[in-house]
């Protein structure tokens, strides 16, 4: 009867159901399948059953757990400045009446800018010849240019600084919506009981914007465990200077790809997931209100 009733919405919901279905349940099961298989894309007859073979030999990967703590390097460097860049502008914007829309849409225009010419834009000013290290050289505070793809410690860092550039206004926007939502006649009782803007900020705005808050959190985990195009671009297949920008996609791209080991990288991806949904879980654990 209900089938029925609402037709018309399940009919609505059946292209997407058939892109999970198709593009992302199918492939998941059939990764499991090839994750206990030995499989070689150039010969593909000679695919042997290896148990849980290819599992163990990922899980002990010093390679695999060192893409994990690069990537936990860079989003530790990346979500504390994308945080405080992104909640500094949305309390900024939520203030501003004149001409707000066109800062709004500066601001924003990093993250609609191609992340391959945003790259190449901030590789130019960032790099030895660039703006930024012209001007620091000038007021003495480098001596000489600095190579940071040759650097075993700064790649990460200063693609964190990178992706804080390019994603922080999608942060902002979402910080902006919670704080719009917030009821103005609560900032204005404080404003009688005479509170400053510090104690506005983390006794009023800040817990009653929690929920996009967390929703930050565990999308930048995510993403950032997901991290490939800024480090294919920067390093190639490569990782970096000891493989100190190597991270978990790049890292099963090369034994995918490079090495055509297929059963391999498909235990790597499927223990890349199950370590995001444990960081998921934890996070959101931790962050979970009392309520």
């Amino acid at each position: 009867m209900n089938i029925k009733r609402y037709w018309v919405s399940y009919l609505f919901m059946l292209p997407w159901v058939a892109y999970f279905l198709i593009f992302m349940l199918y492939p998941f099961f059939l990764s499991l399948q090839n994750s206990f298989l030995d499989i070689n894309i150039l010969n593909p007859e000679n695919t042997r059953f290896v148990g849980l073979g290819n599992w163990v030999k990922s899980a002990t990967d010093f390679k695999f757990w060192q893409s994990i703590f690069n990537v936990f390097f860079n989003q530790a460097i990346f979500i504390t400045l994308s945080f405080v860049c992104a909640m500094g502008a949305a309390l900024m914007l939520n203030e501003i009446t004149f001409l707000s829309s066109l800062f709004r849409t500066v601001l924003f225009i990093p993250v609609v800018t191609s992340i391959t010419v945003a790259m190449i834009i901030f590789d130019f000013i960032a790099g030895p010849s660039g703006p930024i290290q012209t001007v620091l050289m000038d007021i003495n505070l480098l001596s000489s240019p600095i190579f940071w793809k040759f650097e075993q410690w700064l790649p990460m860092p200063v693609i964190a600084v990178f992706s804080a550039w390019k994603w922080f206004g999608v942060q902002m926007i979402i910080f902006l919506g919670g704080i719009a939502s917030i009821n103005k006649s609560l900032l204005e009782a404080a404003d009688i009981d005479g509170a400053g803007w510090w104690r506005k900020i983390t006794k009023i705005i800040l817990p009653l914007i929690r929920p996009q808050i967390v929703f930050v959190l565990t999308i930048n985990v995510i993403n950032g465990l997901q991290m490939f195009t800024e480090v294919f671009m920067n390093f190639d297949l490569q990782g970096g200077p000891h493989n100190s920008a190597l991270t978990p996609v790049l890292h099963l791209y090369q034994i995918g790809f490079e090495q055509m080991k297929m059963g391999e990288a498909s235990a790597v991806g499927l223990l890349l997931a199950i370590v995001i949904f444990v960081l998921t879980m934890l996070q959101l654990k931790l962050t979970k209100g009392k309520d």
